[in-house]
């Protein structure tokens, strides 16, 4: 992982831009069908931020949102339609798309909702059945 205390992101065009501070709390690979039909491809990389680590510093009213459930706010830039950031209220975290922090060392540590995946990846990472239990999922590691 990088040592840098702060981290730069944007959207596709550049008009929206993001401050990050610290580190993420989790980085790795989401295969739910939500997530696949989002992003438009077979896995989304995403990092897991605390929500107060997350600032938008430039853009702000060009972020529109959509929420098909509670758990997950999706952000994109009305501009490019760049995908930003999905924010998970009940965990109080940001997840900030992995391909739009710059110069970032992404260093994946789970696959979740494995599943439910169309793209099998043999990377020797964790692959949990849904989500971890501190998050609501059972936990459960499936083999790859």
């Amino acid at each position: 992982m990088t040592d840098k205390s702060t981290h730069a992101a944007h959207c596709f065009c550049g008009a929206i831009e993001l401050e990050l501070d610290g580190a993420p709390e989790a980085m790795g690979y989401c295969h739910c069908e939500s997530c696949r039909h989002w992003s438009a491809a077979p896995v989304n990389a995403f990092t897991l931020w605390p929500d107060a680590a997350v600032h938008v510093t430039r853009g702000a009213d060009l972020l529109a949102r959509f929420a098909k459930t509670p758990a997950s706010v999706r952000r994109w830039c009305t501009q490019c339609g760049g995908h930003v950031l999905t924010e998970h209220p009940a965990w109080g975290l940001v997840d900030v798309y992995a391909a739009v922090i710059e110069d970032f060392d992404f260093a994946p540590a789970v696959h979740v909702h494995y599943q439910e995946t169309v793209l099998s990846i043999r990377d020797g990472v964790t692959k949990l059945k849904n989500l971890p239990e501190a998050m609501g999922g059972s936990g459960v590691a499936l083999a790859e």
